[in-house]
């Protein structure tokens, strides 16, 4: 019963495609009369086959097996089918890699296209809902295991947010827990962030000459008052609150990034060039090599910028 309509959807999905035996004969390097056996059911195609007539047929290997199997346009769509079903990561890797091909031929449907834009928005779906889930689990958890940690994950949380449009409740929510930590200047540091992400830049100064005053040793909080303090053109200003950060002890070179990103915004490119071939020389002492490299190539960025 199984080969029977095996060797009928054989023939039903040719016949969809409107190909001959002879066409799919030469897609495949065999004779037509091989073709013909295996929709007669004389002798059937070896395992490393199947795949490939799957795609010619625009259809899954287990498509050959059902009895109410369908073929499409081609295999990226039936990959989408799938997709669409399952929405598993990697279904939609098996997808995407088969439209890249089809792209590569410059053969792309109407059909094709938005099928392409559909599963990224599925995917897109999928990835935020992670990512809430799991920065979710993270606020859950607190602080304890880490505590830098923790908190550079709730900064990254609000930039999620405002990236999925949802910028005035992380503002909301950071005010809650600013307010309900009043002794925590990093809970006031990521109050400063949520500002600095909703462009509320003056709300944002003031806060963090507010939060200074109170805290006056947390080397965030200059760090966010510097970048404050650039958005508002406050340059000089700017780079004293960097300087201050540096001086308290920053984990990861936080201040001369900032700097240096400062630098190239105001014009000193040279200055910028400078702090970052620093920086690649601190981190790769360290053993920070990946990080290293990415220094030293906006240094190589500056550095052609003036040819």
């Amino acid at each position: 019963m199984e080969q029977t309509i095996f060797c009928e959807n054989l023939k039903k999905f040719r016949l969809t495609k409107k190909y001959t035996q002879e066409q799919v004969a030469n897609n495949l390097n065999v004779n037509v009369q091989t073709v013909s056996r295996w929709e007669c059911g004389t002798t059937l195609p070896d395992v490393l086959t199947l795949p490939v007539l799957a795609r010619l047929y625009g259809v899954t290997v287990d498509d050959f097996y059902k009895k109410s199997a369908v073929a499409y346009n081609n295999y990226a769509q039936r990959l989408a089918a799938v997709y669409e079903k399952t929405r598993k990561p990697e279904d939609f890797i098996h997808c995407l890699l088969e439209y890249k091909k089809l792209m590569h031929g410059g053969v792309l449907s109407v059909e094709d296209k938005w099928n392409y834009a559909i599963i990224h928005q599925w995917m897109f779906e999928y990835c935020k809902n992670t990512a809430m889930e799991w920065y979710d689990t993270i606020l859950k958890e607190g602080s304890d295991f880490d505590e830098n940690l923790f908190y550079r994950a709730c900064a990254c949380r609000i930039s999620f947010l405002f990236a999925v449009g949802k910028g005035e409740e992380a503002v909301r929510q950071q005010k809650v827990r600013a307010e309900s930590e009043p002794e925590n200047p990093k809970e006031m540091d990521l109050l400063i962030v949520s500002y600095i992400y909703a462009d509320k830049i003056e709300e944002a100064y003031k806060c963090f000459l507010k939060a200074v005053e109170k805290f006056p040793d947390a080397w965030e909080l200059y760090i966010h008052g510097g970048e404050v303090c650039g958005k508002l053109e406050k340059y000089d200003e700017a780079i004293q609150y960097f300087d201050r950060a540096g001086a308290i002890g920053t984990p990861f070179y936080d201040e001369l990034y900032c700097k240096a990103m400062l630098y190239e915004k105001i014009g000193k490119d040279k200055d910028a060039y400078k702090l970052y071939q620093e920086i690649a020389e601190k981190l790769r002492k360290n053993g920070f090599d990946v990080e290293a490299d990415m220094a030293e190539e906006s240094a190589k960025r500056l550095d052609m910028k003036k040819d």
